[in-house]
């Protein structure tokens, strides 16, 4: 694995011309940890408590966001090495409940690199899993919910189905309302997780959620992984939703490649 950018502020313009040469050893853990580390935040309006919404989520080069369904046909060994740093990280994994079932989710397992370093901070040994439904239309034995290492929260309106809200509280699952009536507002979503200290959220889709996040100005972080393939068909796009009055401009964070793969970080500039 290789950085692209930002370079070395050593690095001579004339070195600059040059393309860059691959590392002598892969990235650790540590190191991948230091290049994704959340930003420091100082509480600001509108936000209860600091909070940044950072996503992950992969591409075809022609902008396919899964192949037959799913998103790990797009990946490799250092994506998911990513993909887990991202996750150690994090305090809650928020995802739509479709990505949920597509996906077969199950609760994170605890990372030896990571548990140290967590408790140390007085975190839990894994992130929580915040899955976002209106409907609440999701099988709650599976082990997402009856095995994980903390709870299980479930994101949903204060007018959620009474007997699906119950069924979530039988399995243990932890039930957060984010919205007045039947649905969710993502503004929301952010909101109330930061209220219970859940300020380092990484959301992993899928699309349709996350074009909710941008539709409410509270996507904070694109964490892009981009595949050398051509998937073709009509997946789709990494986000879905309602086209914005005006495009939201992110500024390149970061670029980091290894095997043809690149992993691009873009940020939004806060208000």
């Amino acid at each position: 694995m290789r950085r692209l950018f930002p370079l070395p502020a050593e690095t001579s313009a004339e070195a600059r011309t040059e393309p860059p040469t691959r590392e002598d050893r892969e990235w650790g853990l540590d190191e991948l940890a230091e290049a994704y580390a959340y930003p420091d935040l100082p509480a600001g309006p509108g936000r209860p408590a600091a909070a940044w919404l950072r996503a992950n989520m992969v591409s075809s080069l022609d902008g396919a966001a899964h192949h037959d369904g799913r998103s790990q046909q797009l990946s490799s060994a250092a994506d998911m090495r990513i993909f887990g740093v991202l996750r150690g990280l994090a305090d809650a994994v928020v995802v739509g409940a479709e990505t949920v079932r597509r996906e077969g989710y199950r609760p994170p397992r605890a990372r030896e690199a990571f548990v140290a370093r967590r408790a140390a901070q007085g975190r839990p040994p894994v992130a929580a899993i915040a899955v976002v439904s209106a409907s609440l239309d999701l099988d709650f034995s599976l082990p997402l919910f009856t095995e994980p290492l903390v709870p299980t929260l479930v994101v949903t309106g204060a007018q959620a189905p009474a007997d699906r809200l119950a069924a979530a509280r039988r399995a243990g699952a932890e039930v957060v309302l984010a919205g007045e009536g039947a649905g969710v507002d993502p503004a929301r979503v952010v909101a109330a997780l930061a209220e219970r200290g859940l300020t380092r959220l990484l959301s992993e889709g899928g699309p349709k959620l996350l074009g909710q996040f941008a539709a409410a100005g509270v996507l904070d972080e694109l964490c892009l992984s981009l595949a050398p393939l051509i998937a073709a068909g009509d997946a789709e796009r990494i986000v879905k939703g309602p086209e914005l009055v005006e495009p939201e401009r992110f500024t390149l964070f970061s670029i980091l490649e290894d095997a043809g793969f690149l992993f691009t970080s873009y940020r939004r500039k806060r208000q």
